[in-house]
């Protein structure tokens, strides 16, 4: 892969995912700040993961449809933008619910097409998707530690300004991406449902599912409920932030991991300290150091258990279904689980309290576990050379 090719993918996800951790760290606390209650914030909070349900299939069909992907990237980028300008004359839960409805159709769909963008080139340049996606989540770290010290100093309502501004960065950027070839792949005779019916893709996809629905709780609900005990704005970012950090850690070692392991060991490794992690969180909250060593676990609960996961749906899903595999494994996966855990852990903080709520969360990934421990058994006949491979 060329350095310029390297450097206009890696600074698309650093923006992007800049994006991301000023928004998912501190947009439940603007909520919250308009005299929402923790089932309206649930409700408000998974419009945006029951809008990926849809809405990537949608984009999806259009990428692979049309052969083109920057396209339909910058179209989103740009209808995402418009949309989050009308955030600024929302007020009230319904006037709200409307504005981010249509804000997360587009918004949700512009991640998808940019890693089946992204893969279509590894395959074509032998490059290494945890080397560019580590770069994302160094935007990540960057924005919630900044977001942190702007909203202790100016207030929460300097994060809205602060979205807008990143929302248009993001959309100029789009004019960098360089369109991928779609390269053949032999299961380009089987149709979409035939590779989606399959035992081991449902199971990836349900075991998926039920790892972002705990994690749908963190999102969601994390921020507020440090909040709730005591920490400041800044050190709810540093802690959001040492989680990723964490997590660029792993990505950086994944070729290493990938050539030493099988897929679906580091998706079962993953969940059972996902089970670990969440209750931590729950029984812990006023012992700082074991949340940092909680979210020091966000590098297998996310970094490891995503990477094997875009690996082996990358390897059920090439060619003509790439973008369509993608939208399917975001839709199932983030959609579908990250509703569950959004509208769930909304009720569930607001009549059991955060400890429970966390604890409760920690059953999803135990669940996952068992579905991918006996489900995940039919991988070899999709097996290829996979993106993290040395």
């Amino acid at each position: 892969m060329s350095h310029i090719l390297h450097f206009n993918l890696s600074r698309f996800y650093f923006i992007y995912y800049f994006f991301v951790g000023a928004f998912v760290p501190y947009w439940g606390l603007y909520l919250q700040s308009e005299q929402f209650s923790a089932a309206d914030i649930g409700i408000l909070m998974s419009i945006f993961q029951i809008s990926r349900i849809f809405a990537p299939n949608f984009w999806g069909w259009l990428a692979d449809h049309t052969k083109k992907r920057v396209v339909w990237i910058k179209l989103t980028a740009l209808l995402g933008l418009l949309g989050f300008v009308a955030v600024f004359w929302a007020h009230g839960f319904w006037w709200l619910f409307f504005v981010m409805a249509a804000l997360s159709l587009f918004t949700s769909s512009t991640l998808p097409l940019s890693e089946s963008l992204v893969l279509a080139h590894l395959a074509t340049t032998n490059g290494h998707y945890s080397r560019i996606r580590m770069w994302g989540s160094l935007g990540f770290i960057v924005a919630a530690l900044m977001l942190g010290f702007l909203i202790d100093a100016y207030g929460i309502q300097s994060l809205l300004w602060f979205l807008l501004a990143v929302q248009v960065v993001l959309y100029a950027l789009t004019f960098k991406l360089p369109e991928a070839v779609i390269a053949p792949h032999t299961h380009d005779q089987f149709s979409i449902w035939q590779i989606v019916k399959q035992p081991p893709v449902i199971a990836l996809l349900i075991g998926c599912s039920l790892m972002v629905t705990a994690h749908g709780v963190l999102y969601n609900f994390y921020s507020i409920y440090l909040a709730e005990h005591g920490y400041s704005k800044t050190m709810i970012g540093g802690l959001w932030a040492i989680g990723v950090v964490c997590e660029i850690g792993v990505f950086m070692l994944m070729p290493k991991i990938m050539s030493r392991f099988t897929l679906k060991t580091i998706l079962l490794i993953s969940l059972s300290l996902a089970v670990l992690r969440f209750s931590m969180i729950g029984l812990t909250p006023d012992h700082v150091y074991l949340l940092v060593l909680a979210q020091c676990l966000h590098a297998f609960t996310f970094g490891s258990f995503h990477a094997a996961s875009v690996e082996v749906i990358t390897q059920f899903f090439n060619g003509r279904h790439q973008a369509k595999g993608q939208a399917i494994y975001n839709s199932v996966a983030y959609g579908v689980g990250g509703t569950i855990g959004g509208l769930a852990g909304g009720f569930a903080l607001q009549y059991l309290g955060g400890q429970y709520t966390f604890m409760l969360a920690a059953a999803f990934p135990l669940i996952g576990f068992m579905v991918i421990a006996f489900g995940l058994t039919l991988l070899k006949p999709f097996a290829s050379k996979g993106m993290f491979s040395d």
